[in-house]
């Protein structure tokens, strides 16, 4: 499990990254800097994911799909229980339709493939914490 250290906060959102790749984490963790996020957090697979999760509360989880010891999908139920202002946004290489349904009763917000634009996954990402803080009863 990584810590990232705290950057100055354009927009003063937070993100969890959590995918068993370190090249895509790293990716990642450029591109939600890039956009003003600070990075609470990032993880190499579900376990860790909700482990940290129970230290922070991230504006947004992003978690991939496809990982050793906790996948994303099985994960994101434990994440929503510890995290449940969050957006929880689901990366995969699998065709997004197969896993919609799937990941929403599991509690994610949004399916994202992983070849989506980094413009695309940003404005997304942004709309899906819009959409939580707006429907969410805290």
């Amino acid at each position: 499990m990584e810590k990232v250290k705290r950057v100055p906060k354009k927009h003063g959102l937070t993100v969890l990254l959590v995918d068993d790749n370190p090249a895509i984490r790293r990716e990642l963790s450029k591109l939600y800097l890039s956009d003003g996020f600070a990075i609470s957090g990032q993880a190499g697979n579900g376990r860790e994911a909700i482990d940290l999760a129970k230290k922070i509360a991230p504006d947004l989880i992003v978690l991939d799909l496809s990982m050793p010891v906790l996948n994303g999908l099985d994960a994101a139920p434990h994440l929503r229980k510890l995290a449940p202002d969050a957006a929880i946004v689901l990366l995969t290489m699998y065709p997004v339709d197969a896993v919609s349904a799937q990941a929403r009763q599991a509690g994610a917000d949004l399916v994202l493939s992983k070849t989506e634009s980094s413009e695309n996954i940003l404005t997304k990402s942004h709309a899906a914490i819009d959409h939580r803080r707006a429907h969410h009863t805290r």
